[in-house]
């Protein structure tokens, strides 16, 4: 009977003829998301070469030191006493 490159060769035009409407529109779609993954993956190798030529940040903290005045609950991870 058919072979598998004749079952694909028929499968191609059924749906041509069923979907002419509709190709434009999924053409210009397809053609949108090749160029927004193409832009965010060139976003990505640009991001990962600018972070490769920088050194990392430090943020400064400053110590608190507890106070003989602090309330005891305010104490962080202890109870307070009875």
């Amino acid at each position: 009977m058919f072979g598998l490159s004749e079952l694909a060769v028929i499968l191609i035009v059924v749906i041509a003829v069923l979907a002419a409407k509709k190709l434009p529109e999924l053409a210009r779609s397809a053609g949108k998301s090749a160029r927004i993954l193409k832009a965010e993956a060139r976003a990505m190798n640009t991001e990962d070469q600018d972070a490769e030529g920088t050194t990392p940040r430090t943020i400064r903290g400053e110590t608190v030191a507890r106070g003989a005045g602090a309330p005891e609950a305010d104490r962080a991870g202890e109870t307070p006493r009875s």
